[in-house]
């Protein structure tokens, strides 16, 4: 095993921060993630760094998993059943899928970030979640080296949320995501109004997983910077629910806020609407600020800090919390 000291991990992570790792090491196998863990248990782990904004060097051992490999355990007539390692792009994964003419991620297109990182928030995009597609998560248990699966009940997905998350977080490393995707009868998801526009600018009047893919892919890329170009993490906020209570007094005041239904009693509001109400869309401070044509997306231009953008984020928070009465929460991990 080849450690590394004193790695600059900006080209680790989509914000593009320099942060700094004292020791950095690279895994591309099961085995050698056992045999690390036998000497160090103390690790950072990082893999494709899409969900995380680093406002620190980090003293313990970064930990890159870079697993490879995609197999299809079984197929039958209605769905292939496919395990994906955890080092794999999770785009490029998609796009594999949707060119077998699998069905049931299309939608996740253009997410950035890595396999192994997809069941810990529970993903998610234009109507789908990747919790509909997961039968099982295996992870390495860090204390005992010994691999656990969770089926997808066992995982506890909620919105943008599993039990990676919470009751088990910092306890297990991800190694692969087994998936069920159709393979006839495909579920498509086209409701969103920017999808359908898509369709009707091009005359598709039955598309396949690819024009939904492609739509996808346009829209954001019209909305959503490139990380290779402009830093930044995609969404750095949840969509907040708030009581339908609350939501209607809201509206009396803001009767064309965007609203979804959660429930009988439970109302999600765009946090991106929210963060552009109170003025911060396109806002640019230094070397940071929010994007200007997606409000809940914070960037870094060149070279910010993390402490600088986390404090933005703050700023937002405390914003919409007087104006709105509405607590957003960050859904980036910050370290």
């Amino acid at each position: 095993m080849n450690i590394l000291k004193n790695i600059s991990l900006k080209k680790y992570n989509t914000f593009g921060i320099a942060a700094n790792a004292k020791r950095f090491i690279t895994i591309n196998s099961v085995y050698e993630l056992q045999q690390l863990l036998k000497i160090e248990k103390n690790i950072f782990l990082i893999s494709g760094g899409s969900n995380m904004l680093l406002t620190k060097d980090i003293e313990q051992l970064v930990t890159h998993i870079n697993i490879k490999g995609i197999s299809i355990d079984k197929e039958d007539h209605f769905a292939a059943y496919i395990t994906v390692n955890a080092g794999e792009n999770w785009h490029d994964f998609v796009l594999w899928s949707v060119s077998q003419n699998y069905g049931g991620i299309e939608n996740l297109s253009l997410i950035p970030g890595n396999v192994g990182t997809c069941p810990i928030q529970n993903i998610g995009a234009y109507g789908v979640e990747v919790k509909d597609t997961i039968t099982q998560v295996e992870a390495l248990e860090i204390e005992t080296g010994k691999l656990v699966s969770f089926s997808n009940i066992a995982c506890k997905f909620g919105y943008r949320n599993s039990i990676f998350k919470n009751a088990v977080k910092g306890k297990y490393i991800i190694i692969s995501v087994s998936f069920r995707l159709t393979k006839n009868e495909h579920n498509l998801n086209t409701s969103y109004g920017a999808i359908e526009d898509k369709f009707a600018l091009k005359n598709i009047k039955n598309p396949t997983l690819k024009d939904i893919s492609d739509a996808i892919i346009a829209i954001r890329k019209s909305k959503l910077p490139d990380p290779k170009k402009i830093g930044n993490s995609g969404s750095f906020f949840k969509n907040p629910v708030i009581s339908k209570l609350q939501f209607l007094e809201l509206q009396k005041a803001y009767p064309k806020m965007p609203n979804y239904t959660v429930s009988n009693d439970e109302i999600k509001i765009p946090a991106g609407w929210l963060i552009e109400q109170a003025g911060f869309k396109g806002k640019r401070y230094g070397d940071f600020g929010v994007h200007e044509k997606q409000a809940l997306v914070l960037v870094n231009y060149g070279n910010a800090s993390g402490k600088e953008i986390y404090q933005l984020a703050q700023n937002i928070q405390k914003s919409i919390l007087n104006i709105f009465g509405i607590s957003l929460e960050i859904e980036v991990n910050v370290i």
